[in-house]
């Protein structure tokens, strides 16, 4: 069963239809909405400021999403991918992300809708992502703009499949019986 906990005044919720994988963490103020999951070894946590996460969020194994003490909380929109291993800190990502593999996003970031921010990259603190962009590199850096087709080919086709993938897991966890 996932570990999810509770500190004084700071409760997770989440919307319907979410998926947590039985060894994931959630901790304090984390707010989630629809369709979102939670996958193995991810772990969320809202115990020193709030972490706010739209609806077909998916944050996959290995991620951690955290922020910093009463300065800077973590805000992810919709249709957000958070891909395995990477880290969140203190940042606000809008819609129709995709945070690669193992990326590091640091404080006071904001991701604007429509960008890749490819895998193992460093988007130092304070950074602005455009919109519509690939950033890359250590430090990211802007490398190109992505066109309509690589939005609905990557962006939204990762979100989406995370929402079937959740399903597959959740019928499988209710069938064993292994996790309420």
């Amino acid at each position: 069963m996932a570990t999810i906990l509770s500190l004084p005044g700071k409760k997770p919720i989440w919307g319907n239809n979410c998926f947590f994988a039985p060894n994931a963490t959630i901790v304090g103020e984390v707010t989630m909405g629809d369709d979102c999951s939670i996958w193995f070894n991810a772990v969320i946590r809202g115990d020193v400021h709030f972490i706010k996460m739209g609806n077909r969020v998916n944050v996959q194994d290995g991620a951690i999403i955290h922020c910093t003490y009463q300065k800077h909380p973590t805000q992810i929109g919709n249709h957000v991918s958070i891909g395995h291993q990477a880290m969140i800190h203190g940042c606000t990502i809008h819609d129709d992300v995709l945070i690669g593999m193992g990326a590091i996003v640091m404080d006071e970031c904001v991701i604007h809708s429509n960008s890749i921010i490819a895998a193992g990259a460093v988007v130092l603190e304070g950074t602005i992502v455009e919109a519509g962009t690939i950033y890359a590199g250590v430090p990211a850096k802007k490398v190109k703009d992505i066109s309509p087709e690589h939005i609905s080919g990557e962006i939204n086709r990762i979100a989406n499949n995370y929402v079937t993938y959740a399903g597959w897991y959740q019928a499988a966890i209710d069938e064993s019986g292994t996790q309420p």
